[in-house]
């Protein structure tokens, strides 16, 4: 696959995930819609692995990557779809934003990286000012906003510890392995968290909508998307991969008012911005900083 295809693909599919996580939870329990998800992702993934030569790895090493992972999958994942029913697709996509921020945190603590720069220090504040004021703006629409914003946090808590103990474990794994194996040990606890919140597939009462987006982010959002990412983080310099991040909130927010007819206000705005320019500093500040300081000796010298 040309790098420049799976950059697109990539975006694309990041964009639209947190839209159809709400349109898959318009008609459906979120712990069915979530079950049939990962299943989806499992019955078309397994064939691939199969033709691509690709072998499951049960090392116990592997095995600690698939729990770590799990974590993300099954929990961090649950409590982002019982959040759709509460908070805008925009406001999920703003959220997730902040995931590389947090993993930073993370890191610190359980692989030693340094500290964060004054720069780095800076985009933390500023994106979240900017997730603050969208937040609060959301809330004087809805009451029940907060509990949407309790649920996505948790989810995009543990999907940024998740990561960071992910990349503390030393083995070397194919990707669409790690999304297999992880998706394989986490099924029980799909299985569970519908068995203990309905148990049952009222299927008659699900909407075509719902079920187009379940089957789409079972195949692309939790296999096709993965893939690519992993595919364009080989070929391509981090910094042009982070660009994702930053462009992705962007789109969700305008598919989710022009598809699904969700809040626009100046405060969204505003916030919104604040959070991808908060983003983009973190990403790329301290580079830009340094590359200008060198600019600087050079010309003294010359």
């Amino acid at each position: 696959m040309p790098v420049s295809a799976a950059f697109l693909l990539v975006v694309i599919i990041w964009s639209t995930t947190p839209l159809g996580i709400v349109w898959s939870s318009e008609s459906m329990p979120a712990t069915a819609t979530l079950l049939l998800r990962m299943a989806t992702a499992v019955v078309v993934g397994l064939p691939i692995l199969k033709l691509m030569g690709i072998k499951l790895d049960w090392q116990p090493k592997a095995i600690k990557v698939y729990l770590y992972s799990s974590m993300s999958l099954a929990v961090g994942m649950l409590f982002c779809y019982i959040a759709a029913k509460y908070i805008s697709s925009g406001l999920m996509s703003l959220a997730f934003g902040m995931a590389p921020i947090l993993s930073g945190l993370f890191a610190q603590r359980i692989l030693n990286e340094r500290a964060f720069t004054p720069i780095k220090k800076l985009a933390l504040v500023l994106s979240f000012v900017g997730l603050a004021i969208v937040c609060y703006d959301n809330i004087t629409l809805s009451e029940k906003t907060w509990f949407g914003l309790l649920f996505i946090s948790v989810g995009v808590i543990t999907f940024s510890l998740s990561g960071v103990l992910v990349k503390s474990v030393p083995i070397e794994l194919h990707p669409l392995s790690t999304t297999l194996g992880s998706l394989i040990m986490s099924m029980p606890l799909f299985v569970l968290f519908w068995l203990i919140s309905d148990g049952t597939m009222n299927y008659e009462s699900w909407g075509l909508k719902s079920i187009s987006a379940t089957l789409y982010l079972g195949f692309f959002g939790s296999l096709v998307g993965f893939i690519a990412y992993f595919h364009i983080l080989k070929h391509l310099a981090a910094s042009t991969v982070s660009l994702v991040v930053m462009i992705t909130p962007v789109i969700s927010t305008g598919l989710g008012i022009w598809l699904n007819d969700e809040h626009f206000s100046l405060a969204l705005l505003a916030g919104g911005s604040l959070v991808v320019c908060g983003l983009g500093l973190f990403q790329l500040g301290d580079k830009y900083l340094k590359r200008s300081e060198n600019k600087s000796v050079i010309n003294n010298l010359t």
